[in-house]
């Protein structure tokens, strides 16, 4: 397998398992598919939550930022929702269940990468101005996944729904895909400008 999946930080982990015994906190998400998963439930496949800011057309190079880790939460047979973690002034805290079409692609993007001769350590990256979510497969596959920056000859998978325009599950280089994603934020000209 040449995914290398980065440690998530141990109160991460155990602020998601502590959330999946809770049954007031089961009970409570909004997640139909976590209430009724018919069996034990465990969380898999931490993955570092990364925001990418300032696309610009200048060609700047953006910014990532680590938003929190996201545990797949699987049944016996397969992902049906997920669990985010936050960093609080106090540490690493549960912040809530979700399900919906992200956790099927993100686990048909993963086994895509497993399939893959390169080995990578998977990331997520997020692209809040395009509502746009990505596996980020990072060639530095020791490096610590709450830092760093997509290098240019790194992947970046798109997750369904993908922006329209933008293929899903068609890996990308960062280089590749960083000035498509530019030119979809660049602002549109002015009525009566030359454009």
């Amino acid at each position: 397998m040449p995914l290398h999946v980065p440690p998530a930080p141990a109160p991460a982990l155990r602020s998601v398992l502590a959330a999946l015994g809770s049954p007031t906190a089961v009970r409570e998400a909004r997640t139909p598919a976590l209430r009724s998963a018919p069996g034990p439930l465990t969380p898999e496949l931490p993955l570092p939550l990364h925001v990418l800011d300032g696309i610009t057309p200048g060609g700047r190079t953006p910014r990532t930022r680590l938003a929190g880790w996201r545990f797949l939460i699987s049944d016996p047979d397969r992902p049906v929702a997920a669990a985010d973690t936050r960093l609080t002034p106090d540490g690493w805290a549960f912040s809530h269940f979700f399900e919906g079409p992200y956790i099927a692609s993100t686990a048909r993007a993963l086994h895509q990468a497993e399939l893959l001769t390169t080995h990578y350590q998977p990331r997520l990256l997020s692209v809040p101005e395009l509502y746009m979510l990505t596996l980020w497969l990072h060639g530095a596959t020791t490096a610590d996944g709450a830092t760093g920056t997509p290098a240019p000859n790194d992947l970046l998978v798109p997750l369904a729904p993908a922006p329209p325009g933008i293929c899903a599950h068609r890996p990308l280089r960062v280089s590749e895909l960083l000035p498509v994603l530019t030119l979809r934020l660049a602002p549109a000209p002015l009525l009566g400008q030359p454009v």
